[in-house]
């Protein structure tokens, strides 16, 4: 191969050089200048390739919006990367394939015909140190520092070259659609949920732990739906318009929440919303009557249950809510769910709570957990931070009912990742409380 490269150095250099030159009339000096300027050049386009795929795309976006001249044209060059890399490509093989000649043209002069033996093995060993790997791993390292200055030069030559550069484009397009490649559509860069959250927390180094976590918080707030965090139908607080009067008004003087369902008998059948704080006045003066306490109802408002977070808390601004009942497929109310709900997901718990403490989780002396059967799992994985699955449950009950398959009597148990729950006590069929114990691994 060596041999033929060379027969076609000598056939072609005499063209570029004077007629009266040949190759021996050419200093060895100067040969071996032209080998190094052109393992430079080699080593240009190794590193630039490597730097400028390697470049971050959304960094890349960022500094070219805020007037990074580097960046502007990097980007430009990025947007046709079969040109980019066509170019590249040319300009690569063009350096290699002469030094391949000038080798062989140096080794015939300095060890007759065993010297492309001899220049084979050098080159080969230069061009791979120097040529490629050093200079690849160089831009992997840094690529901005690289990708720059590279992009101004790329951006010159370009046009240059453009035709031959839009023919090899065409040749190799053609070949990879004839091989099955789509290479009209453009690659999307976008990323999904889950790979948003893998960078956040890859970059946790530079932003600081709180906007990490709310960062977090907001992306895995679209996984979780309102059933998963909404009140249990058994501890929603509302007015029973059927209660005595005297019920109904002692219960709206020491009303914890600001907005509460009110309804006839049942909470199937609620008629409104009302804001308690609308009847701090009438309350006061004891002017409050039934009529004027309905004429101060909202329609109450429904969602499904499956309805994600991050819906939901679009629909409280679009629908100007701050609470919504949780329906079934049946219709049946399941549940409650506000606008606080769904912001301490994201923020945490608030600290003006307007419920007093009850001590949903109380820590034992050993080391374990006393829990509320109708406790969100999510809430106590947050808490506690541990991972109880939420796929097929809501609530501590729920879970317990779903690993045992039947209903929970006090003392049984169950365990799931190194967690084990003992039901304490039952009512109504459901789990009031439980213990939760962290399980130790044998191992650590």
């Amino acid at each position: 191969m060596f041999s033929a490269i060379h027969q076609i150095w000598l056939h072609y250099l005499p063209v570029w050089l004077p007629t009266d030159t040949s190759l021996n009339d050419i200093p060895l000096g100067a040969l071996l200048t032209a080998l190094v300027i052109l393992i430079l050049l080699s080593a240009f386009f190794s590193s630039s390739e490597t730097a400028l795929i390697s470049l971050n795309r959304y960094r890349l976006r960022h500094l070219a919006k805020r007037g990074h001249g580097g960046a502007i044209r990097a980007q430009k060059l990025l947007e046709k990367p079969d040109r980019l890399l066509g170019l590249i490509l040319f300009g690569n093989t063009f350096a290699n394939i002469l030094v391949s000649s000038l080798a062989t043209v140096v080794g015939l002069r300095l060890f007759g015909d065993s010297g492309i033996a001899i220049a084979t093995g050098i080159m080969t060993f230069a061009l791979l140190i120097f040529g490629e790997v050093a200079p690849k791993t160089a831009a992997a390292t840094a690529p901005e520092r690289f990708a720059w200055p590279a992009a101004y030069i790329y951006t010159f030559i370009l046009p240059l070259i453009l035709p031959l550069i839009r023919l090899i484009s065409l040749l190799s397009n053609g070949l990879l659609n004839l091989l099955g490649f789509d290479t009209k559509t453009p690659r999307s860069h976008g990323l999904s949920s889950a790979e948003l959250q893998t960078l956040v927390r890859e970059s946790s180094q530079h932003l600081p732990e709180q906007n990490v976590n709310l960062l977090l918080s907001v992306l895995e707030l679209e996984q979780a739906q309102v059933e998963d965090i909404m009140i249990p139908r058994a501890d929603i607080a509302g007015i029973d318009l059927d209660a005595p009067w005297d019920n109904v008004l002692n219960q709206l003087k020491t009303a914890s929440y600001s907005r509460m369902p009110v309804y006839n008998g049942s909470i199937e059948n609620t008629i409104g919303i009302i804001n308690v704080r609308r009847l701090f006045g009438p309350l006061m003066d004891n002017s409050l009557t039934l009529s004027k306490l309905k004429r101060l109802l909202r329609e109450p408002y429904y969602v499904p249950e499956g309805t994600a977070l991050t819906t939901q808390l679009l629909n409280f601004q679009t629908e100007n809510r701050r609470s919504a009942l949780v329906v079934d497929e049946y219709g049946d109310v399941q549940g409650l769910v506000t606008l606080e709900d769904i912001l301490e997901e994201i923020v945490g718990d608030f600290t003006t709570s307007p419920v007093p403490d009850h001590n949903d989780i109380i820590t034992e002396p050993d080391g374990s957990f006393l829990l509320r059967g109708n406790m969100p799992i999510r809430e106590i994985n947050r808490e506690l931070a541990i991972d109880l699955p939420t796929m097929d449950a809501s609530t501590l009950n729920g879970l317990i009912i779903e690993q045992l398959e039947t209903l929970p009597i006090p003392g049984a148990a169950i365990t799931l990742n190194g967690i084990q729950i003992d039901v304490l006590s039952v009512q109504h069929h459901a789990v009031d409380s439980a213990r939760l114990t962290i399980l130790q691994n044998d191992n650590t």
